[in-house]
């Protein structure tokens, strides 16, 4: 066996690259191959189930030079395999209940490979043509879903130069900022004599409109990513203003309106109020049309974060949890979660059309002035195609498609929740709304005990179960057959002593019940290989008189 050929830099082999493909017989042919013949087969073969250190990981990834010389396609395809493909996170799998990722419908790798290969820019039509009309429709069409409009709004606005629906993004966060970046700049707007906030500032918007502060109201399960936004657009985040729940962790009305009242009588304004359609943590939704109520006598610009539970609107029989979205300024959707898309495609839609005007930029080498460049209304610049995959992804499956994917999800969730409520030793901690729930595991001596429990016993018993749940979550993790999150919630149950729950989220279409049973029965025998936890909660128990 001869000495191994190296790659060699010429502009021969570098042509190559660009214009010639694997042979299908190599490594990165049989990869696109079993890709395309069989997505999850592929993925749980080269997947590793066991867990390995992430400081394992890093050394595959230490060096800090760049690689003074090329490698064969095949060759870095290979360590690709051992190094990448094989400790990256198995989110198709079906057993990966744990997190708002999902298994992708398999006509989108192929999609998305054209995506990619065509390399359209967004943010101007020189880079993206007939992309440009493709994602205004896609966001009229998702505008539609929420608001309603006749088709002649739709003719107006849906491809007018001067105005948008909204905006695709790279995810919710981003989603969120440009909604409360619209308000802020609406807010303090120009006038004869102030230039606006966008040119003078957030201190030169306070002092000519009078404002000692700008406060966004949320509920205390609101995403971070709203205290990212106070960052950002200077607001402060200690003005994020977070609002009591109720047992059903939705805001409480009472609590909002008189925060509001506050803010407004010590010389603040509400500047926006924030509604969520789906927390993160428990899939629950705010009581949208009080809030737009409130939002209103206020006037303030009122803003639902739907990034999660959004895509529910296309649900006849669920629609009605988000009664009142309609009457949002702004609304996020992510539809790389419940729209079974990639990663990367967020959006925010905007009830009236000029409200963007807000933020418009311009340039002379790009998003001239009359142009319909989309970058002109978006806090990102050059951005991938995304809504092409939405687009398709709209078409192949339809709305009662996505009705039907909605629908058995809320129902797998609640079959969940009834089989967790015939354990004798598992207790839902709060009942899914949407298709996500949390629950814990309790010996079976215990549970029925701490039904009655005073605070004082629950405050002295939860920090061992508290252990024994991260215990479970943890090693169910590294075992690799399936996944649950983890969270900590204060349950109004439980007097809001600060309790770790699993977390999990049903929207896989290709988890089936016998492999909930599974999961449940996996983390009973988890609890039951850890005596001295058991019997440390055992202990605590006897110790607060249970």
């Amino acid at each position: 066996m001869g000495p191994k050929v190296s790659a060699q830099v010429s502009m021969e082999s570098l042509f190559r690259i660009f214009t010639v493909p694997e042979a299908p017989d190599s490594t990165l042919g049989r990869i696109e191959k079993h890709l395309s013949e069989n997505l999850e087969d592929f993925l749980s073969s080269h997947i590793v189930a066991q867990e390995r250190p992430l400081y394992e990981i890093e050394q595959d990834f230490a060096l800090s030079e760049i690689p003074e010389q090329p490698e064969f396609v095949s060759d870095h395809t290979e360590k690709l395999l051992h190094t990448l493909v094989a400790q990256s996170v198995h989110t198709a799998s079906p057993r990966f209940i744990g997190h708002m990722t999902s298994a992708l419908p398999y006509f989108l790798l192929p999609l998305a490979k054209l995506m990619v290969g065509l390399n359209q820019n967004l943010v101007k039509i020189e880079t993206s043509k007939a992309f440009t009309p493709l994602e205004r429709q896609v966001l009229g069409m998702m505008h539609h879903l929420v608001y309603g409009e006749n088709d002649a709004f739709y003719q107006r606005w849906m491809h007018n130069a001067d105005h948008s629906l909204g905006a695709f993004c790279s995810g919710g966060t981003v989603a969120n900022i440009s909604a409360l970046w619209v308000a802020r700049n609406n807010l303090l707007a120009p006038s004869d004599t102030f230039a606006g906030v966008a040119a003078e500032g957030l201190p030169a918007g306070l002092s000519y409109y009078g404002y000692s502060r700008l406060v966004v109201l949320v509920s205390e399960r609101g995403h971070y990513s709203l205290s990212k936004a106070a960052d950002v657009l200077g607001i402060g985040r200690k003005n994020i203003v977070a609002v009591p729940t109720d047992e059903n962790n939705r805001i409480q009305i009472e609590a909002l309106r008189t925060i509001a009242e506050d803010v407004t009588q010590s010389g603040g304004r509400v500047m926006a109020i924030v509604g969520i359609a789906g927390t993160t943590e428990t899939g629950h939704i705010d009581p949208l049309d009080e809030m737009a109520s409130i939002a209103e006598a206020y006037e303030a610009h009122f803003h639902v974060d739907a990034a999660w539970g959004g895509a529910t609107l296309m649900s006849d029989a669920h629609r009605a949890l988000l009664r009142g979205i309609e009457r949002a300024d702004s609304v996020t959707i992510d539809a790389h979660k419940q729209m079974y898309v990639p990663m990367g495609a967020g959006m925010v839609l905007f009830k009236d059309p000029a409200l963007v005007n807000a933020i418009e930029h311009h340039a002379e080498y790009v998003i001239r002035r009359g142009s319909k460049d989309l970058g002109s209304h978006t806090m990102e610049g050059s951005r991938p195609g995304m809504a092409m995959l939405v687009y398709s992804a709209l078409h192949v499956m339809g709305r009662r498609g996505y009705a039907l994917l909605i629908d058995t999800s809320i129902e797998k969730a609640k079959f969940f929740a009834d089989l967790i409520d015939q354990q004798a030793d598992f207790e839902v901690v709060t009942q899914p709304e949407l298709c996500l729930l949390t629950y814990r595991y309790i010996p079976a001596s215990l549970k029925r005990r701490l039904q009655v429990a005073t605070p004082e016993q629950i405050a002295q018993i939860t920090p061992s179960l508290n252990v024994l749940t991260k215990y479970i979550q943890k090693v169910q993790r590294e075992n690799g057959r399936s996944f649950v999150s983890r969270t900590k919630l204060t349950p109004s149950q439980y007097h809001r002593e600060p309790t770790l729950v699993f977390r999990s989220v049903l929207a896989n279409p290709l988890t089936t019940e016998a492999m909930l049973k599974d999961i449940i029965e996996e983390q009973r025998e988890i609890a039951e290989s850890a005596p001295g936890l058991l019997q440390r909660v055992m202990d605590a128990a006897t110790e607060a008189g249970l």
